[in-house]
């Protein structure tokens, strides 16, 4: 018999048991001795504990909670204050999300909880965090990437991305088209660092190759560090006679992807999902006054994400029968902890770098971010044109 049954029985004769008589109560003593193995004593104990207990509240077995609904509190804002990171990832960056909110006066919770989040695991962090309901939830859209005719004017890279050096930059385009690629529409010109994921990102009006150009221009003058060298994939945007020139004319190395194969830019091509669509959506944008807004938008998302925002990269993939072995970096970081790390980057740029992180808030920043991505989809839905109504009543 279980602790269960044994507890059933007891609640069955508790109430006979304290009505009866003498003789009768030595008679469910008898049998309570008999049905648990528990002694006479220890039976009259238990259903003293019983008669004693509170009907309104339940008994709750087993050590007290560490994690207090309190500490879950402080991490659920400090898993929206990371853009709903996953545990591994948000980790890392939880005594730095405090050590700012502390330090701008606007953390609202006591030692023992700050404690307590401090010194949680990896483990429990992971667990806490996937029983959190995200809300960014995104769908499908079209893809806008052709061949170009002067395609084999560029040398293919696929490789030797390891070993990279600060400055290797991957480009690709997002395309805010909706879900027809017709007519006109913004697209955003996305750029990643090779070695550091530092990112970079302009919105554009369609994708002509003089607006493209200024993109890149835009993107590298905003880059903390000089670019070595743009990799793009096969798109008519960049493999052109003029990103051609451009790259010749600032010395960057241009070197494009096998066409179809989107992992020889897969950098650029996770953030494409990660960033771009994660924020922005897959809303048609195809109003002219969106590209303000929009470029408003990641003047603020841009810095919160180099700064904020950690990853794991891949240090080794094996092929294992049918599946594949994924070893993942123990401790995630942010791009600007990567920067900080490179030997190849001056100690000019990094000090720069550091004043500049010593100002921002990702609280401040991930508030502003929301108000502006609604502003970016106010302004299309005030200046765009009204869908037609399919006429059913």
């Amino acid at each position: 018999m279980n602790m269960q049954h044994k507890q059933g029985a007891f609640e069955e004769k508790s109430e006979e048991y304290w009505k009866a008589r003498k003789k009768r109560k030595s008679v469910i003593l008898s049998s309570l001795v008999e049905v648990t193995g528990l002694t006479r004593k220890g039976c009259i104990k238990r259903l003293r504990h019983l008669q004693a207990r509170d009907p309104s509240s339940m008994e709750q077995r087993g050590r007290p909670r560490y994690y207090t609904p309190d500490v879950i509190a402080a991490l659920l804002e400090i898993w929206d204050m990371g853009s709903e990171a996953c545990g591994e990832n948000l980790h890392s960056q939880i005594n730095g999300y405090i050590d700012i909110q502390i330090r701008e006066k606007k953390w609202k919770h006591d030692d023992l909880v700050t404690f307590k989040l401090r010194k949680m695991s990896v483990g429990s962090v992971k667990h806490y965090v996937g029983g959190m309901t995200r809300t960014r939830r995104n769908f499908g859209g079209k893809g806008t990437t052709q061949k170009s005719s002067i395609i084999s004017m560029v040398p293919i890279r696929m490789d030797g991305w390891d070993t990279a050096e600060a400055g290797v930059t991957q480009i690709d385009t997002v395309a805010h088209c909706g879900d027809t690629v017709a007519g006109d529409y913004v697209f955003t010109t996305n750029g990643t660092d090779v070695a550091t994921l530092w990112g970079t990102r302009r919105a554009q009006w369609c994708k002509g190759q003089e607006v493209t150009k200024a993109s890149l221009e835009a993107m590298r003058n905003d880059s903390p560090f000089p670019w070595t060298e743009i990799h793009p994939d096969s798109g008519t945007e960049f493999i052109n006679a003029h990103c051609i020139a451009y790259a010749k004319g600032t010395t960057l190395r241009m070197t494009r992807s096998r066409p179809y194969h989107k992992n020889d830019n897969c950098f650029v091509e996770e953030r494409n999902g990660h960033i771009v669509r994660a924020y922005v959506g897959y809303t048609r944008l195809d109003v002219m006054e969106a590209i303000d807004a929009l470029n408003d938008f990641y003047d603020v998302l841009t810095p919160y994400m180099n700064h904020f925002i950690a990853s794991r990269r891949i240090i080794s993939k094996e092929r294992i029968g049918s599946r594949w072995k994924v070893t993942r970096e123990k401790v995630a970081k942010t791009p600007y902890e990567r920067v900080l790390e490179r030997k190849d980057i001056s100690e000019e740029v990094k000090e720069k770098l550091r004043k500049e992180h010593d100002l921002l808030n990702p609280a401040t920043m991930k508030t502003k971010i929301d108000r502006l991505s609604k502003r970016v989809h106010d302004v299309q839905r005030q200046y765009g044109k009204p869908k037609k109504s399919s006429g059913k009543v």
